[in-house]
């Protein structure tokens, strides 16, 4: 069998580990760009949304109002 030039495998070699550390510099880039975004929606979060405490506030709310319906509801059929 015929042994193969030490150039071929040298740039076989070179192009798999180029492939290789483009890869891994197209993932390193992600994570980036991951981290950058994270970084952003937890700081853009709160402003959306209701935090947790004003929303048991505002449901308590409701449900009282929906209470002293249901309430007078009741109060109407006693009295038919």
């Amino acid at each position: 069998m015929e042994q193969i030039p030490q150039s071929i495998i040298n740039s076989i070699l070179g192009g798999a580990l180029a492939a290789l550390g483009w890869f891994a510099r197209q993932i390193w880039d992600a994570i980036k760009e991951l981290r950058t975004d994270l970084a952003h929606l937890r700081e853009e979060l709160p402003m959306r949304y209701v935090p947790k405490d004003e929303f048991h506030q505002f449901s308590s709310a409701v449900f009282k109002k929906l209470d002293r319906i249901e309430d007078k509801i009741d109060k109407k059929l006693d009295k038919e």
